[in-house]
């Protein structure tokens, strides 16, 4: 699904990623893990174009095409999704207001058919019941007044409602507490399956309790260093980054 090949990239001419490659396969859940600086949410940026972010080198394929030559709004309408770390607040939109419109633009680009304002709102009640969001929310300002938990949970909303063939999470369990961490991860394993790819990228292995990846992978210095399973993240949390920043390598490490 997903073939990102000796990816390089900078801000303001400062490099970040200094030749990431990673594959991720129809239906498999991979985590990139590393240390603050290590290039993580920018690598979540550049997959979604962000403006700031310039590619020098490297390719991203995505079911055949290269991402480095597509607009943020076609990758979206691919189905390419991002979870923002800091999701932002706008004024003067409502929760629902952003939400169709989101929809119908993202089901135009299917081929699909436009949702009736009644039938999407019927979805997003469903969809609000599984994140245990209050109604209210549905028409307040877009994460305006939202606490941290809230406009994560919101983030995951988005993501059920328009349903993307790769989504891209970035650090979404910071600032959550135990229930808003449950609440979010049952929204991921809601939408996981065999046609729809996830990428999560974390500090802390707290979320893989709720979450089982098929990959763990660590960054440092804008590469991949490592790959592993599961086990992986439990030895990070134990030993922190010093086994592979002396040199010790992972026993099931790609590197």
């Amino acid at each position: 699904m997903l073939e990102i090949i000796n990816l390089h990239a900078s801000i303001e001419d400062k490099p970040i990623l200094r030749g990431m490659n990673l594959t991720i396969r129809p239906g498999e859940i991979h985590v990139v893990m590393g240390p603050n600086g290590a290039g993580k949410s920018t690598l979540a940026n550049v997959l979604a174009g962000h403006p700031s972010y310039e590619v020098t080198e490297g390719e991203i394929l995505f079911q055949g095409k290269n991402l480095v030559e597509l607009e943020p709004e076609e990758r979206a309408h691919l189905g390419v999704f991002l979870s923002f770390q800091y999701p932002i607040e706008i004024t003067g939109i409502s929760n629902f207001q952003f939400l169709y419109s989101s929809t119908c633009a993202m089901n135009k680009a299917r081929g699909l058919a436009i949702p009736t304002e009644e039938e999407f709102s019927k979805k997003l009640d469903e969809a609000m019941a599984l994140m245990d969001m209050k109604s209210e929310f549905k028409y307040r300002n877009l994460n305006e007044g939202f606490s941290g938990g809230e406009k994560k949970r919101n983030e995951i909303l988005q993501m059920l409602l328009l349903e993307p063939r790769f989504a891209i999470l970035d650090e979404t369990d910071s600032g959550l507490d135990i229930d808003a961490m449950r609440i979010v991860a049952k929204g991921i394993n809601s939408i996981a399956s065999p046609e729809r790819s996830l990428l999560l990228i974390t500090h802390y292995q707290r979320l893989l309790d709720y979450i089982r990846p098929d990959f763990v992978h660590v960054a440092i210095d804008g590469k991949i260093v490592a790959t592993g399973g599961p086990e992986l993240a439990l030895r990070l949390e134990k030993e922190g980054y010093d086994f592979l920043s002396q040199g010790q390598v992972y026993e099931d490490s790609l590197v």
